[in-house]
């Protein structure tokens, strides 16, 4: 069975930080590109940022220099580093993981970024 499990969220004052882990299992983690979205309240889900199977990386315009995604493949899992965190970064945070004509996701982790 194939489990993504997300953690790490939290409150964040505006200008802080979080890290978020998402955890695979059931899945040859190593084959698989991984990403991570967010949905706001009232909001479609939209991209964040991605890593593939080789390391490469993208982003979302914007999150660029504030976010950084990486993975552990010894681990089985995939962070993302949020730095510089504004109000509106404030939604479910979502992992992803994809190779082929599969693609999974996980439960989602609340991140609220307040004063």
């Amino acid at each position: 069975q194939v489990q993504l499990v997300e953690s790490g969220g939290g409150l964040v004052q505006p200008g802080g930080s979080l890290r978020l882990s998402c955890a695979a299992s059931g899945i040859i983690f190593s084959i698989y590109n991984m990403g991570w979205y967010r949905q706001a309240p009232g909001k479609q889900r939209e991209f964040v940022a991605r890593i593939t199977n080789g390391g490469s990386t993208d982003s979302a315009n914007s999150v660029k220099g504030r976010f950084t995604i990486s993975r552990d493949n010894a681990k089985n899992t995939v962070y993302l580093q949020m730095n510089s965190l504004k109000p509106e970064d404030t939604a479910v945070y979502y992992c992803h993981a994809i190779t082929g004509p599969y693609n999974y996701w996980g439960q989602g982790t609340q991140v609220t970024v307040s004063s």
